[in-house]
């Protein structure tokens, strides 16, 4: 029995316009241990937000088997699904996705009202969450008086609120300046490193590729190791 903590076996992604199908991963193999963090870079359109979204419970393959943990996503309904992300993946965009009328508190509030417990508890899980992230001091703003890495920071204080096992972070600093960005790279190492979080972060920026343990590169539908996808660049650019 494998041992990692996610396994895609086979998996293929297909999508369809009108009669028209497009292929997205193609019998694609994916292995990632727990405390891993696994940055995937690739062009546009090779499927990499498609594949986090799998990996999130947020779509289904076409075909092949997707494991993470005791669960078995492909064989899961949207309900069942609902259930498992709300207690075990934590999401990360490079929109924050923040509801403007709320506060930093009410909006890392709202993944925790899925679930049965106190107020108090609630209030507590959000300003351990916020203290996290370095903004316990601005629990009461709304985003509007947050600067850009501010609402990235509460986006992530929502994301980590439930205390989920796994990480997703979609271009999670595509809209920050060079600074920002490596402060928010910088929290991310900190919840892999002393929280024990596995994260898979994708990217299209070197800089933010660097921050990750293991980079992976997908490929007209296809994964490669970091070494696998230099030696095919190379030999492309030979040919």
């Amino acid at each position: 029995m494998s041992t990692a903590e996610i396994e895609l076996r086979n998996v293929r992604k297909v999508y369809y316009k009108e009669r028209l199908e497009i292929p997205v991963l193609e019998g694609l193999d994916l292995d990632v241990a727990t405390g891993d963090f696994v940055v995937l870079m690739g062009p546009s359109g090779s499927g990499k937000s498609t594949l986090l979204h799998l990996i999130g419970g947020l779509d289904t393959p076409t075909s092949g088997a997707v494991r993470v943990g005791d669960a078995n996503l492909e064989r899961m309904n949207e309900r069942q699904l609902t259930a498992w992300r709300s207690r075990n993946v934590g999401f990360i965009f490079q929109m924050y996705h923040l509801v403007p009328v709320l506060t930093a508190a009410q909006n890392v509030e709202l993944p925790l009202l899925l679930f049965r417990m106190s107020s108090a508890e609630r209030r507590q899980r959000v300003i351990t969450a916020l203290n996290v992230v370095g903004l316990a001091d601005r629990m009461d703003h709304r985003p509007n008086q947050l600067s850009g890495g501010q609402e990235q920071r509460v986006a992530i204080a929502r994301a980590i609120v439930t205390d989920p096992r796994l990480i997703l972070a979609d271009e999670p600093t595509g809209d920050l300046d060079a600074k920002t960005s490596e402060e928010i790279l910088g929290l991310l190492n900190v919840l892999n490193t002393e929280f024990e979080k596995t994260i898979i972060m994708v990217t299209h920026d070197p800089r933010a590729a660097a921050h990750g343990k293991r980079r992976l590169h997908l490929d007209k539908g296809a994964l490669y190791s970091d070494e696998r996808a230099t030696v095919r660049a190379v030999a492309a650019a030979s040919s």
